[in-house]
This record gives structure tokens, C-alpha cells and sequence, in this order.
């Protein structure tokens, strides 16, 4: 990724602490209209409706914009990003004071789901070394797709004959015309936009993604035959998890700094109690999420284990009174230990 676009999205991290002069809202950063990460949103955003507290689903364009809006936006405590955003910026922009300003303080909620890396191309294209020279999209520039696509190609040494920043849904009816060769798209499968589109079999397929220098990156998958109508065979990819990120609120700073860790809490204590509504009734991915499976860098807030209390009780209806404290060590050891505990019940 160039640094400009790194920037540009990260907008130089502005404080959150400015949202306390407006009126208190609850919102959670997801994804386009048929991508995964929204209908997870709006999953969350039922258990919290049943509770009487409003959950706002934003659309977005991604993982970076979403990363960007926990950290600068309005009342926004919640965003679903890709594990890779936060190891991109501590690894590869570890010098820059202003993009390690933006890290410090950003949470994890909780781990979701591996986000499979599709590549559909033409099918005379049999692999991902002969993208090289190809008309290919790569996402939005502010987006999780963007980001893995850059990755994933660097990593490869795989250089484009044209890249085109544009979303897969904007990308699909280019590769169906013939405007380009192939597009990426990091998405939980099965992914909408390729249930809910007709695409030829004997003319695109989705290229597997096998070679060894990413794993040391990402995790080995596996899309199984008839997941997608034009896919007869098993696909062996690799996969990105999916997190639910917020932030390391400071309830000594301001009102909405209170209100916005107890927020937190609440939605941690109703997705740990709902979990298995979520897995019967919500999207086919919340069957695979692992809560213990924590991504390597990543550190979970003080408000997220607050609401994991066996005696935390979510505010269903506005109450009076101090949020959870934040005098708990910064380790997930308590977090896994909450977590274990809240499971057995």
C-alpha cells in the first residue's frame, strides 16, 4: 500500500474524545450492502434491539475505513475489521508516530470468522502467478480487500498489468463483459454477491491460493463444491479473520467516554449470552466462530471484559451510575479465563 493512501485514510487520527457534545449513539462500522460483515452487524444489532438498546449499522467501504471510524467518528464504538489492518500498520508503519497514534488504544472485542480470499477470473487464468500482466480489481483503497489484495500480490511478487481500486460489486459485471481478467474479494463464504449473481462455470472460476509464502500470513481454508452455483470442485485458498474491534475507553475522561464503555460491556455480556441464537438463527458464519481463537497483536479492552462478568447484567433500559471500571491488567489471560467461565453456564 502507498503511503499516501495509508494517510489519506488513517486522516491522521483525530482524538474520539470530541463526541461527547453530541447526543449519545450506538454504532457499529460493517461493510458494503451484500457483504458479510453487515448482515454480522445487523445480527449484533437484533440481540441488542431485544434489550431495548438502538444499534446503529453503518455501511462502509471496509476494514481501513472502519478502522479509522472507531478511532475518529461520532459515536462509533464498534467496527468489523480484518486482522491483518492492525498487523499491516504495526508492522510495516512501526516508524510513524502518527499511524502508531492511531493504533494505540484500539481494542479487540471479539474474534469472529476466517474471511475467505476469493479471486474469480477468466478460467484460462489457472492460478495466481498468472495474474501477472492482467487487467485485475483490487477494492476500494480504503478497504479489508484492498489492503489483502496489495499484501497478497506483494507477497507473491505479482505485478498487475492494471489495477483498478474499485469494489467487487462495481468489479463483477466488468469481469462478466470482459473489462478485466479477474477481481479480489475478501468476504466470508458464502458471500452474497456471488450467490446472488448468475456467473458462467465454463467461463470463470475461482483460482486457488496454495503457495506456501502466505501462510506464514494467512490461514489455510478450503470453499467446498456447491458453496457457489459455478463452483463443482472443492477451492483451497487461504482466509483472513474477521474481528469485531472497539476501543480502550477512559471513564475518568468524559461522559461519553463512560457511556460509551458501558456500551461495550453490554454488547459483550448479549453476544456471549446469545451466542447460540446467533449460531442457529444468524448468518452461516457465526457456526465457525471460536472466541478463543485471538489474533497474534491483538489486545482485548477493559470495558469487553467488564461486560464478561458472571454477575454483569446489560442496561436494557437507561440507568444511573458509574460503567465498568478499567482498573484490570491490559493481558488476555482474564479474558480467556471470563470467557471459559461465562461458556460452562
Amino acid at each position: 500500500m502507498k503511503r499516501s493512501v495509508l494517510m489519506a485514510a488513517l486522516g491522521l487520527a483525530l482524538s474520539v474524545g470530541g463526541a461527547g457534545a453530541q447526543s449519545f449513539e450506538r454504532n457499529i462500522m460493517t461493510g458494503g450492502p451484500q457483504g458479510t460483515y453487515i448482515k454480522i452487524g445487523r445480527d449484533i444489532a437484533a440481540l441488542g434491539a431485544e434489550c431495548g438498546l438502538n444499534l446503529n449499522v453503518v455501511e462502509s467501504a471496509g476494514s481501513l475505513e472502519n478502522f479509522v471510524g472507531v478511532r475518529n467518528r461520532r459515536n462509533t464504538q464498534f467496527g468489523i475489521v480484518q486482522s491483518d489492518v492492525l498487523e499491516y500498520l504495526k508492522t510495516f508503519e512501526a516508524n510513524d508516530p502518527e499511524v502508531q497514534k492511531a493504533v494505540k488504544g484500539v481494542r479487540i472485542m471479539f474474534p469472529l470468522y476466517n474471511e475467505e480470499i476469493h479471486v474469480l477470473a477468466r478460467k484460462d487464468i489457472a492460478g495466481m502467478k498468472d495474474l501477472a500482466g492482467k487487467r485485475i480489481a483490487v477494492g476500494k483503497k480504503d478497504s479489508g480487500t484492498f489492503l489483502t489484495a496489495t499484501l497478497v500480490m506483494d507477497i507473491l511478487q505479482v505485478k498487475a498489468g492494471e489495477r483498478l481500486d474499485i469494489n467487487p460489486d462495481e468489479a463483477l459485471p466488468k469481469l462478466l463483459s470482459g473489462e478485466i481478467d479477474a477481481f479480489f474479494y475478501v468476504a466470508g463464504a458464502p458471500a452474497s454477491l456471488f450467490t446472488g449473481n448468475t456467473i458462467d462455470k465454463a467461463k470463470f472460476h475461482l483460482l486457488p491460493i496454495t503457495e506456501a509464502p502466505l501462510l506464514a500470513t494467512y490461514t489455510p481454508s478450503r470453499i467446498e463444491p456447491g458453496t457457489y452455483s459455478f463452483q463443482d470442485q472443492p477451492v483451497d485458498l487461504v482466509a483472513v479473520k474477521a474481528v469485531m474491534m472497539t476501543y480502550d475507553y477512559d471513564i475518568k475522561r468524559n461522559a461519553y467516554h463512560r457511556d460509551s464503555c458501558k456500551t461495550v460491556a453490554d454488547f459483550s455480556s448479549l453476544i456471549l449470552s446469545g451466542l447460540g441464537k446467533l449460531k442457529t438463527t444468524g448468518h452461516p458464519k457465526w457456526k465457525t466462530v471460536d472466541l478463543t481463537a485471538l489474533p497474534p497483536g491483538w489486545q482485548v479492552g477493559v470495558c469487553v471484559k467488564a461486560g464478561m462478568a458472571l454477575d454483569y447484567k446489560p442496561a436494557c433500559k437507561p440507568v444511573s451510575g458509574n460503567a465498568a471500571g478499567s482498573t484490570a491488567d491490559d493481558t488476555n489471560e482474564e479474558y480467556l479465563d471470563l470467557l471459559k467461565q461465562r461458556l460452562q453456564q
